[in-house]
């Protein structure tokens, strides 16, 4: 391939250098090569850097719509309905020209070329017929500031300021259709609870649909539902049991998926003594039969302490009926703390009950996870334990990380609600630890987050699900989640998992649990407004409080503490945490729900992020993305010296991934989405292990299980990182 100089431009297309390379490479090729060790044996990572700007050149440039001015583009989006008006009526021109100015003003440049990829292909707006770009980095940015800030321009500038500088990444509902006139909605989850009726049914049903088509990811619990060979107005026999739902449950969602736009995807969660539990897991047996195979849910089970320890003991566990238990309680299954009742239940005789090995339940889950990476597992009693908000929780979402309360709904005849119960939705956005590490402020941007984030659940009207409407009204639930965790350890040259990068994360999590609530009970005291039901949490009574209180929390090596002190992050003390107690207890805090870990997509990419706070799948990632191919993406500050600090989550192992999500999960309100990771030499018994090992640790919920799969011997190519993976 001849050599030749080709001009090298920014990303707005200005030529800074003229260079020699090989200039017949694609920004695909370029890309691919980053895979490839150079011909000194060295990472060629400035490839990478190459392909992003022959990216903007050769396709971003060429295929976005040229604009004279600000004034003609905002013009032309909101004449032609591609952005809404009333969004920018809040502002004076004068303003908007100002917000604009300050974020190109940063010179923003995507780090990597799978990020500017991700952005263009994902979430920059398109003409209607999808071929032309009318947006940048930078306008998308300014837009989503100017939707969240409701007209606040302090609001709108700390917002751009945030986003830009990469420290915080609103989640992809919002970042995607914020300002949009043909949007969706800026919401990230939704969860509902079925009740053991038609009329329930039929409504979450209807839900998921409306839910799924407004592009969020939907979980049900089917918990409550009686089983097969219930009885049916005290017939017995009858009941077709959970299967018959689920499929109906699959049915809307594809449904759904067809209807064009981002749609959400669907899960259910079961509670492992119901005694459909096994029926439930067959639905993803590779080999199930069809009558029953469920392909596009995911499927979750809720496990109780109860059914560890018979396990444990090597013990019988009892699975009770959810009708009889609803009769003789007067509250349905899900609302009922089954390790708390189980021996009560076991003696009751007017509750029907059958009986399987608690061991054979917890191999057929490992079988099943080993399998399919399916179910994911919430820990009840540990979720419950650490839950500050009086009520219970019986179920997730589908990422495994909001954890909230909810209650029923009952109906009418008619369909109209009689009693419109409590459901969650949830609103999520991550900080980038390296990048708010590095940020001036670290309070400022934990504020800015919590206040953006409290937007999108203020500016969430979704009626045609009245329960998901009133429950966010209520509760002003958000979820700031993290990310970049692997990232910073590595860049500071801490590995994943050791003493020190253990130790960073509690005391890093420790640190925005208290700006957070600090956060949120400035915005109590401006709204003078709490959640619903506020009085009766743990924050009220002060008792959330004690852990910070009653003892000191503080680096325990010298390393980190030098990071923090280098950062000019400080570390909340006793006396601080006394002072928030005392203005909690007073004014209260305006959030019920304020952290959630998610797994973080697309965002990350965006963000030149590694994933939440799992470590890398592999040091140069390879992913299939559509029309392209092959596109891949290199960890965040890679290079040669912290090459070894980038061991990938399977040579990590799961165990030192547990430890690091323990060490988080104490400050975090609600889940973590946690993955475990395993040599492809990992038996279901090494699964088996770590769920146990979880549960002791204190982890809510386990997300999804991935298990290396080993490379076909003789297909390594000589030069190519790919078998190194």
């Amino acid at each position: 391939m001849a050599n030749s100089v080709v001009e090298v431009a920014d990303d707005n297309g200005n030529v800074v250098s003229t260079k020699g390379v090989e200039s017949a490479l694609s920004y695909q090729d370029l890309n691919a090569m980053i895979n490839l060790w150079g011909n000194d044996q060295k990472l060629q990572l400035e490839k990478d850097k190459l392909a992003v700007r022959k990216y903007f050149l050769e396709h971003v440039n060429q295929n976005t719509v040229f604009f004279h001015s600000l004034k003609e583009r905002l013009d032309y989006l909101v004449e032609n309905e591609y952005y809404e008006k009333e969004i920018l009526d809040k502002y004076s021109f004068e303003f908007i020209t100002k917000l604009n100015d300050l974020a190109y003003s940063k010179k923003f440049r995507f780090e990597a070329f799978m990020g500017a990829f991700k952005f263009y292909t994902g979430y920059a707006l398109k003409t209607f017929d999808g071929e032309r770009y009318l947006e940048r980095f930078e306008d998308r940015v300014v837009m989503v500031a100017l939707t969240l800030a409701e007209g606040v321009e302090e609001t709108a500038i700390s917002l751009v300021e945030e986003i830009i500088s990469g420290r915080f990444q609103p989640a992809t509902p919002t970042f995607l259709n914020c300002g949009k006139k043909q949007r969706g909605e800026f919401v990230s989850c939704f969860l509902l609870r079925i009740e053991d009726n038609m009329e329930s049914i039929s409504r979450g049903i209807n839900s998921a649909l409306q839910l799924s088509k407004r592009g969020g990811g939907v979980a049900l619990s089917l918990s409550n539902i009686r089983e097969y060979g219930a009885p049916i107005k005290k017939i017995e026999g009858q009941s077709s049991g959970i299967i018959p739902v689920m499929k109906l449950l699959e049915d809307s969602f594809s449904y759904a998926n067809q209807l064009g736009a981002r749609q959400g995807a669907g899960a259910v969660y079961l509670n492992a003594h119901h005694p459909d539990i096994m029926r439930f897991l067959d639905t993803k047996r590779e080999n199930a039969d069809e009558k029953i195979r469920i392909k596009t849910l995911s499927i979750g089970v809720v496990l109780p302490d109860i059914t560890m320890m018979l396990a444990k003991d090597n013990e019988d566990m009892y699975l009770f009926s959810p009708y009889d238990v609803e009769k003789v309680y007067g509250v349905p299954f899900g609302d009922i703390s089954v390790t708390e009742k189980y021996y009560e239940m076991v003696d009751e005789p007017r509750i029907r009950k059958s009986k399987i090995k608690a061991r054979d339940l917890l191999q057929k889950i490992a079988e099943l996870q080993f399998e399919s990476g399916y179910p994911y597992v919430m820990y009840e009693d540990t979720v419950n334990n650490a839950n500050p908000i009086q009520g219970r929780i019986n179920m997730s979402n589908l990422c495994s990380e909001i954890l909230q309360v909810n209650t029923p709904t009952t109906y009418n005849a008619d369909l109209s609600y009689d009693q419109i119960g409590k459901d969650i939705s949830c609103n999520l956005g991550s900080l980038n630890i390296a990048k708010a590490m590095d940020g001036p402020d670290f309070g400022k941007t934990i504020e800015a987050s919590i206040r953006a984030l409290t937007a999108v659940s203020d500016q969430s009207n979704i009626e045609s699900v009245r329960s998901i409407s009133d429950g966010n009204h209520k509760s002003h639930a958000i979820g700031l989640g993290q990310m970049n965790l692997h990232g910073y350890l590595a860049r500071e040259q801490i590995h994943y998992g050791s003493e020190e990068g253990l130790d960073f994360t509690n005391m890093y999590f420790y640190t925005v649990n208290y700006h957070a609530i600090s956060a949120s009970n400035k915005i109590a005291k401006e709204r003078k407004q709490t959640f619903d039901n506020f009085e009766n949490s743990k924050y009220a009574s002060g008792e959330y409080f004690d852990k910070y209180v009653d003892q000191t929390w503080a680096p325990a090596t010298p390393k980190v503490k030098e990071l923090f002190k280098k950062a000019g992050v400080h570390i909340p003390t006793q006396e601080d945490w006394v002072e928030l107690k005392k203005s909690v207890m007073k004014h209260g805090i305006y959030n019920q729900n304020l952290q959630a870990v998610p797994p973080t997509g697309s965002i990350s990419y965006i963000n030149n992020s590694t994933s939440s706070i799992h470590p890398i799948a592999s040091r140069i990632e390879v992913r299939k993305e559509g029309k392209l191919g092959r596109v891949y993406y290199p960890a965040p500050y890679l290079s040669e010296e912290t090459w070894e600090y980038y061991e990938d989550a399977y040579e990590i192992g799961p165990d030192k991934i547990i430890d690091t999500y323990a060490a988080a999960t104490q400050h975090v309100d609600q889940g973590l989405s946690l993955t475990l990771f395993f040599k492809d030499t990992a038996t279901t018994r090494d699964v088996n292990r770590a769920q146990i090992n979880a549960w002791r640790k204190g982890i809510k919920t386990i997300y999804y299980i991935r298990i290396r799969q080993a490379a076909l011997e003789g297909t390594e190519v000589e030069n190519c990182v790919s078998c190194m993976l």
